[in-house]
C-alpha cells in the first residue's frame, strides 16, 4: 500500500482527535463543537460506501454489496438530520465498526493489500471508535 494512502488516512483523523480536545476547552459552544463533530463523523462514515460501489462495478458483481454501498451515506444523512439526538454519535461508531467489518469480509482486494489495509482500517477506526466514545462521555 502506498505510504500516501497511510498518510491521508491518518490525516483523517485530526479533526476527530481535534473535535475531541476542542469539547474540553471553551473556545467553542460545547454544541456547536458537538454539531462539527457529527458532520464531519457522517460525511466520512459516507466515504466508506464509495470502496464497495467500485468493488461492486469494477467486479461486476451482482447482489447485496451495490446496494450496501448507499448505506453509509443513508446512515450519515440520518444521522445529520438529527444531529442533535443522543442516539447518533453511538449510531455513527457502530456504523464504523460494522462497515469495517464488512469490509473484510465482501471486499475483493489484491492479496497483497488485504493485510495492510485490513490493518490500516483497524487502527483508523479504534481512533474514530474512541473519539466517539469520549464525545459521548463528555456530552
Amino acid at each position: 500500500m502506498n505510504q500516501q494512502f497511510k498518510q491521508l488516512g491518518y490525516a483523517g483523523l485530526l479533526p476527530f482527535i481535534g473535535l475531541n480536545a476542542l469539547a474540553f476547552t471553551q473556545i467553542l459552544p460545547q454544541a456547536l463543537v458537538f454539531l462539527y463533530f457529527t458532520q464531519y463523523s457522517a460525511v466520512l462514515l459516507s466515504f466508506f460506501g464509495g470502496i464497495h460501489w467500485y468493488d461492486a462495478i469494477s467486479g461486476n458483481k451482482d447482489g447485496h454489496q451495490k446496494y450496501m454501498a448507499m448505506l453509509p451515506t443513508l446512515i450519515g444523512w440520518v444521522c445529520l438530520m438529527h444531529a442533535g439526538a443522543p442516539w447518533v454519535l453511538a449510531t455513527l461508531s457502530v456504523s464504523y465498526l460494522a462497515i469495517m467489518f464488512y469490509d473484510k469480509q465482501v471486499l475483493t482486494l489484491p492479496k497483497e493489500l488485504v493485510v495492510e489495509y485490513t490493518r490500516l482500517r483497524m487502527h483508523l477506526t479504534t481512533v474514530v471508535v474512541i473519539c466517539h466514545a469520549v464525545m459521548i462521555l463528555i456530552r
